[in-house]
Order: C-alpha cells, then sequence, then structure tokens
C-alpha cells in the first residue's frame, strides 16, 4: 500500500516553504490559528487527487507572488510491482534514507525505492502534474503518472463532503470495497423509469458483498441502518449512471441524511474497509459534529491504537479529547516562520505522554505555565480570574493553558517546562522554592531561553501567604482552613509542630488587637502544608483563595509577594 513518505511545498497559499517525512500511520497536525494546517492537507489533496482539472487563481500562491510557482512534491514509498518497472519508471526512481529522512536522487541498497509526483503552477494558473527527479530533468524527460496509477493514490478526502461516498459516484469509498459494480444498462434504465423500489431489488444482488461491508461497519460503529441497507435509485429523475446509485436505510431513506457527525463515522469506517485499495485519508477537523464517545470511536477506526496502521491519515484537530486518545509519536505541531514552516513530532518521552493524558489542552495552546502541583495551578487561574473581574484579558482567551506536573519534586516541572519548549511553545514554571532542583537542570532551562517565577529561598506558597499578606488576610485565611478542616485538627498541628507552645486559641487570642508576630505567622506557614493534611492543597481551594483573599490583601501585601504576582500577571497577559 502506498505511504508518502516525503512532502515539500513551495509558494502555495500561507506556506513560503516547507519539507516533512511525515509517520506512516497517524499523522495528527495541530497549531495555532492560521499556522497552515489545513493548507498541508489540501497540498497532499491536489497533488495526489484523481483530478483532470483544478482552477488555481492568484489567493493559491504565497503572498499573491505569481513571479514564483507553486511547487508540490509527494513522495511515496511501498511502490506497486508497476511502478517499480525499470523500463517505465527507471529514470524517475529515487530512494528515501528512512533514518535522515531525506530522498536520495538515485535509488540504493538500504533506501527505499520511491517515485515524487510534482503538482507546479505557474503564473499562467495552468497546473501540470508530473513526476520529478534530478536526473530526468537533466536530460530533458518528462513523464505523467497514468490514471489509472493516479487513481490508486488519490485520498480520501473525509470532511464535508463525505456524503458523496454514500453513493457509487466516481471516487467514491463504495467503488473501492470490493470490484463488483451494479449491472447498469436495461436494467438501470428500466428501474429509473419504474420506481426506486423496484430497482432496489435487481440492484442488490449486485452489490450485496458492498452492501454487508456497509452493514457490518456501520453496526460496529453504532450508526444504525437497519438490518441490511438498500441500493436504491437517489432519485428518479436522475441521468443514468453510477452516481443514481446511493445508500439507503432499510426503510428507504437516503444514508446521505444521516447527521454530519454519522456521515463522517461511517465513511471513515468504510475507508478503513477499503484501506488495501485507498490507504490515505484526509480529515479536517476530525471532532467536527461527533460527541466524545464517537470521535474516540472514529479514532479508533483510522487505527489511532494499532501496530502496524492500516491508513496513513492526515489530520487536524482543536479537540482535546482526540489528542488524549492519541500518543505523542502521532502529533505534530506545524509552526509558521517568516522564511519556511516547520512540522515538529511531539515524540513520546514521559513528559509529553503524562501531559497528553492529564492535560492535553496545553498542546493546543500558545503559552503554556508549567506548574509545579495543583496548588500553583489554582493560584495562577485565580490570578487569572481576578484580572478577568477587572476587565483583563483571560489567559486561556489569549491562548494559554496550565500544566500540571504533578507535585514532588520541581525537576518534573523543568523536565515538562523544557519538552514544550522544544515543539516552540511559549513557556514559564511556576514552583515552589523550598525544594532544590536537580542540579543543572534548572540553569539549562533557564539558558534555552525559559521563564520562571518562584518564590524566596525556602518558601513554599504556603509559607508566602502567611508571611506576606496583611493581618485581616490571615484571619480569612485562618477561617478558610476552619471550614475546609477544621478547628481540631487545626490545633492538632499547631501544638504538635510547636512542641506544646502554641495553640489555635493562642493564636486567636492575639486578634484583633495584635498583629500577627513573624514567629507565628511561620508556624502557621509551616502547618498549612503538612503532607496528607494541608489546609489548602487543592486547585479550587487557591483559586478561592486568591480570588477572595489575596486581591483584597494585595495593595498591603510584602513587596516579594507582589514581584511574584506582577510577574505571573505579566507572562499571561503576553500570551
Amino acid at each position: 500500500m502506498p505511504r508518502i513518505r516525503h512532502l515539500t511545498i513551495r509558494n502555495f497559499r500561507s506556506i513560503k516553504a516547507l519539507d516533512w517525512a511525515p509517520a506512516p500511520g497517524i499523522n495528527c497536525l495541530i497549531g495555532p490559528g492560521d499556522s497552515g494546517k489545513s493548507t498541508i492537507l489540501d497540498a497532499i489533496d491536489l497533488c495526489l487527487g484523481a483530478r483532470r482539472s483544478i482552477s488555481f487563481g492568484d489567493m493559491d500562491f504565497c503572498g499573491l507572488d505569481v513571479s514564483e510557482p507553486i511547487r508540490i512534491a509527494v513522495t511515496f514509498g511501498e511502490l506497486s510491482a508497476s511502478l517499480m518497472d525499470i523500463d517505465d519508471y527507471g529514470d524517475f526512481l529515487r530512494g528515501f534514507n528512512a533514518v535522515l529522512q531525506t530522498v536520495e536522487d538515485e535509488p540504493a541498497a538500504g533506501l527505499e525505492t520511491v517515485l515524487t509526483l510534482l503538482l507546479q503552477v505557474g503564473a499562467d494558473l495552468e497546473p501540470s502534474w508530473t513526476l520529478a527527479s534530478d536526473r530526468s530533468l537533466q536530460q530533458g524527460l518528462e513523464r505523467s503518472l497514468p490514471w489509472k496509477e493516479r487513481t490508486a493514490l488519490a485520498p480520501a478526502r473525509i470532511g464535508s463532503f463525505t456524503s458523496s461516498n454514500l453513493s457509487w459516484s466516481r471516487g467514491s469509498v463504495l467503488n473501492r470495497l470490493t470490484d463488483e459494480r451494479a449491472e447498469l444498462g436495461a436494467q438501470l434504465a428500466l428501474a429509473a423509469r419504474q420506481a426506486r423500489s423496484n430497482f432496489g431489488a435487481q440492484a442488490s444482488p449486485h452489490l450485496s458483498q458492498t452492501l454487508g461491508i456497509v452493514q457490518t461497519t456501520a453496526q460496529s460503529l453504532g450508526v444504525n441502518v437497519g438490518s441490511m441497507p438498500q441500493a436504491l435509485l437517489d432519485s428518479p429523475s436522475v441521468s443514468i449512471g453510477e452516481g443514481a446509485i446511493a445508500l439507503h436505510s432499510e426503510a428507504g431513506i437516503p444514508l446521505r441524511s444521516l447527521g454530519t457527525g454519522s456521515s463522517r463515522l461511517l465513511v471513515t469506517g468504510l475507508q478503513r474497509a477499503a484501506a488495501e485499495s485507498v490507504p490515505i485519508a484526509l480529515v479536517d477537523e476530525v471532532e467536527y459534529g461527533l460527541e466524545p464517545h464517537r470521535l474516540m470511536r472514529l479514532l479508533d477506526s483510522l487505527g489511532a491504537k494499532e501496530a502496524p496502521p492500516p491508513l496513513q491519515t492526515f489530520l487536524t484537530t482543536h479537540s482535546p479529547v482526540a489528542l488524549r486518545e492519541l500518543s505523542g509519536k502521532q502529533l505534530f505541531v506545524v509552526r509558521p516562520g517568516p522564511a519556511s514552516h516547520v512540522v515538529v513530532s511531539a515524540g513520546s518521552t514521559d513528559e509529553i505522554q503524562s501531559t497528553l493524558r492529564t492535560d492535553p489542552e496545553a498542546f493546543l495552546a500558545k503559552s503554556v505555565v508549567v506548574c509545579e502541583g495543583a496548588s500553583e495551578v489554582g493560584f495562577v487561574r485565580g490570578l487569572d480570574l481576578w484580572g478577568v473581574a477587572s476587565k483583563q484579558p483571560s489567559f486561556l482567551a489569549l491562548g494559554g493553558a496550565y500544566v500540571n506536573a504533578g507535585g514532588g519534586t520541581p525537576d518534573n516541572a523543568f523536565a515538562r517546562a523544557t519538552a514544550f519548549m522544544k515543539l516552540g511553545y511559549r513557556v514559564l514554571v511556576f514552583i515552589d522554592a523550598d525544594k532544590p532542583a536537580t542540579p543543572g537542570i534548572a540553569e539549562a532551562y533557564l539558558q534555552s531561553g525559559g521563564s520562571l517565577v518562584t518564590w524566596r529561598a525556602g518558601m513554599a506558597l504556603e509559607d508566602e501567604l502567611f508571611l506576606s499578606l496583611p493581618d485581616a488576610s490571615i484571619d480569612a485565611l485562618l477561617l478558610k482552613a476552619k471550614e475546609r478542616v477544621g478547628e481540631d485538627l487545626m490545633n492538632q498541628q499547631l501544638v504538635a509542630k510547636s512542641n506544646g507552645r502554641t495553640s489555635l486559641a493562642s493564636i486567636k487570642a492575639l486578634r484583633p488587637n495584635s498583629p500577627y508576630p513573624p514567629d507565628i505567622r511561620a508556624l502557621l506557614g509551616e502547618v498549612s502544608r503538612i503532607r496528607n493534611n494541608s489546609w489548602f492543597k487543592s486547585l479550587t481551594t487557591y483559586q478561592s483563595i486568591v480570588l477572595d483573599i489575596v486581591s483584597h490583601g494585595y495593595a498591603n501585601a510584602e513587596a516579594s509577594f507582589k514581584a511574584v504576582v506582577d510577574q505571573l500577571w505579566a507572562f499571561t497577559r503576553a500570551a
């Protein structure tokens, strides 16, 4: 089955230049809006699609620059025997180096033999499709790919027009499921003159195998087509031809009237069934029209969890649900640049895989705040909501996301942040300063251009709250702790940590006539973060603490505390 090994794009729409070696299975393209994801799918479709003519305009040239031609070169491997024929294609056969992911102009030992199909459009807007190699160009040789081979290579585009694949029209997936064909001739003419139901009885025997595959596929995907779909005329008035035959439910309802999601799901399943003849699929915004559970089923149908993959699929998504179902090696980040676009594999490191499972939405963001744990996530989210309440733009609305590194050690936060930086994200690490990172890790991260926000040396978030906020805010924190864990536990912890010198009652007796002394503030901070019995450690608690307490005490807080808050605001508001 043919597989795309390399893609080259020049001067096409938003892409000035791009060179990419895709994976043989799922290639999920993600990136900010207008990064060129859909353009990549269109480029593949235009180059490999079985079309005799396509209309191009000046808008298809990057920056409207028609002085430089559009060039889309798709190099494909796993060639059929006919395409390996030396007599026919010897001057065009090339080699693909899977290790270096490069195309060599000459086939050689250790290289996969490949062909390159080139679509070129000049200022005259006339497209041409030719096989390409350096040596054929030098010899002045030119050869097109025969129509039969073009048809075999043509990818299936699963998108807004999936309903066309639910009839036996030209290029339909139904025509590729089996070698069966309806006997058109007199039978079809007679059926057109009579009635749709009469034709169904005559056509169905000719398409029984295909209809059986449709029924099996629909059943497995949860798409209701009745006990057995039928092949009936779409309309009595339609002209005689393959396109006059379409899939209908048992009740005679055209399957093209299915909802968007059901149509996409069914066509995807049929595409899988026809993988032997149509091994490449293109799906723009794979989540469109699908509930999460149906989206998961669609990805399964595309072979997201299978090895080897049954299809080579190129898809785009803005859905965290889709990302959670994929692995890092199936994920590719598209990064536009002034001179060229790059496509970067997310990879399959532990940091990437863990984040995909816990915070997949981060891969869809522009800026990422990697937090040591849930407390820090809650603190930053609270700051964002505070800002929104003050008529500031939301970090989320600006394309930001939060990642929970899971606590434990700051090394985890730096590892995840570094992984995101390598993929081109704008990244900030927000951690406590009570536990040192492994020597060299923080330094390497900062040298790579990462941003870091942390507290004073030796301090955790709880320490800073009790040491830095005004007395009224400490009163509010103690009330919040009482609501969450109760005064009995608070008192036990205070007595134990102070060796009996301080109790909750003695601390409360200080107020409201006296301020909290520094030693009591330090004790409260230390006790409040006792592992497994902490007063505040949760995302929602810290979110409310910032909104209800920190926001009111910020103006009179210690300068060092305000500096950290200001740094966080500066990063998130510049997203």
